[in-house]
């Protein structure tokens, strides 16, 4: 085998990742590549061999304190040689002093314990049917973008808005809907298309019955039924409305830190995505 070497992915190798994450069944949405890009240009990585991607992860500063690992994926014929572990150790770097999170298949969580890492939440795939429904609220617009991005900082205790800027894009593929008092933005769902139904995240509200409404019109947004969704351990009064509604676990992962990690209010009923938090 040839030297192994490290740099960092392309705008178009961040979309070839993700298609190899659709391959190990991660079922990505469709448009996810340039927000994951958005995130942090420099924060996704690869391992090469004679010229050949074999290997990739990512490291992504949100902020001036937070990071998130994900996409941690090795081609299955170089498995078992170190070049996983290699690409972690040169990604990790990326970092800096920030604390670092990550959502780990629980196989592994000893793995990431021996590199620092603490649990702290374990995250839930729910998966089930929304009946057909007529939209009832309505879509994000570009002036709202400042008011979500401050209710997902609360909710999340992260300053991640550029990720936002293009998470929260409208698209053929992708929808945001909003719930308004007043003048006021009190929540939002996200939902977006995928290979297998639709994903729905960060679903952001003031309580699980709110969100189960708000998930159901971001699934009405894109006239999807199938929906799949995210749902920490903390927040398993939502789970249980979802699991009421038929919905069933598909998997669980492990949340971990390595440092602080960040704090949010309580507010965030599912997560955007396993790959960035």
């Amino acid at each position: 085998m040839s030297r192994i070497t490290h740099r960092t992915a392309t705008p178009g190798e961040v979309a070839q990742i993700l298609d190899w994450a659709a391959q190990e069944g991660w079922n990505p949405g469709f448009e996810d590549a340039p927000a994951f890009h958005a995130a942090d240009p420099g924060g996704f990585f690869l391992a090469e061999t004679g010229g050949r991607p074999v290997a990739a992860i990512s490291v992504v500063n949100h902020d001036a304190h937070h990071a998130f690992l994900g996409l941690y994926i090795c081609h299955p014929d170089y498995r078992g040689q170190g070049i996983g572990l290699g690409l972690w150790h040169h990604a990790l770097k990326h970092a800096g002093n920030r604390g670092i999170g990550l959502d780990g298949v629980p196989a592994q969580e000893a793995n990431y314990a021996a590199s620092g890492f603490v649990l702290t939440d374990r995250t839930r795939r729910l998966t089930g049917q929304f009946a057909p429904q007529e939209p009832s609220l309505h879509l994000a617009r570009p002036q709202d973008m400042a008011a979500l991005a401050r209710l997902d900082e609360a909710a999340t205790g992260l300053r991640r808005g550029a990720f936002l800027h293009v998470w929260l894009g409208d698209s053929a593929t992708r929808k945001t809907v909003v719930l308004r008092e007043g003048p006021e933005v009190t929540g939002f769902a996200t939902a977006r298309r995928c290979g297998t139904g639709c994903k729905i995240g960060p679903v952001i509200a003031p309580d699980p019955d709110t969100a189960l409404r708000l998930a159901r019109q971001a699934a009405a947004a894109l006239d999807e039924t199938l929906a799949i969704l995210d749902v920490p351990d903390s927040r398993a009064a939502f789970g249980a409305l979802l699991r009421r509604g038929g919905f069933t676990e598909s998997f669980a992962t492990a949340r971990m830190y390595r440092g602080p990690a960040p704090q949010g209010n309580g507010t965030l009923m599912a997560v955007a995505t396993l790959e960035l938090g």
